[in-house]
């Protein structure tokens, strides 16, 4: 599978990445890597953990995220 973004500008290379937001293929140029902080639920005993997680975006999604 080919960059969505590289075939636009009338380049290939290859995909190393899905958009978590529109799905498309991106390779390691224009892929966006975000570290997000999730949180499970709480339970009697338990203690709280943050859990990193990736987020990785084209950059028009980023740029749309941004942008709020």
């Amino acid at each position: 599978m080919n960059c969505y973004e590289c075939v636009q500008q009338s380049r290939t290379a290859a995909a190393v990445a899905v958009c978590r937001v529109c799905g498309a293929a991106v390779c390691a140029d224009h892929v966006r890597t975000e570290s997000k902080r999730l949180r499970g639920p709480a339970s009697p005993g338990k203690m709280i953990h943050d859990q990193p997680a990736r987020q990785l975006t084209c950059p028009v999604c980023r740029a749309a995220e941004e942008s709020l």
